[in-house]
């Protein structure tokens, strides 16, 4: 499993994770598409919205590798501004490739693009 390094481990002052310590012994959490719904809590927004900002950061509109990403954190962007690059893709693997849709993260997640 790669490590991304320099990637934040969770959202600061939370314990919302970004990030997987070690691979999970029983296997690989598959990602998979959860619906967001418009009256999720605001620090789940925040977090989503930190996370993308660390997506863009590190990634851009380069493939990336699943690696040691959260799945958890994954699939609330998973099929909408995080796309699959592997063709075919397998969800339950930690070398899956992944890329950024930028035209959907700006009109999603707009404040991720400014600073804070």
């Amino acid at each position: 499993m790669l490590k991304h390094r320099g990637f934040p481990g969770r959202l600061p002052g939370t314990d919302f994770q970004f990030t997987i310590r070690r691979p999970n012994p029983k296997g690989v959490t598959p990602l998979k598409r959860l619906e967001r719904f418009k009256d999720r809590r605001p620090p789940d927004r925040r977090a989503d919205t930190g996370f993308v900002r660390a997506l863009l950061e590190h990634f851009w509109d380069q493939p990336f590798e699943r690696g040691n990403l959260d799945a958890g954190r994954l699939n609330w962007l998973f099929e909408r501004e995080v796309k699959p690059y592997d063709d075919p893709f397998d969800p339950a693997c930690y070398g899956a490739k992944l890329i950024l849709d930028l035209n959907l993260i700006h009109a999603n997640f707009a404040d991720a693009f400014d600073p804070e």
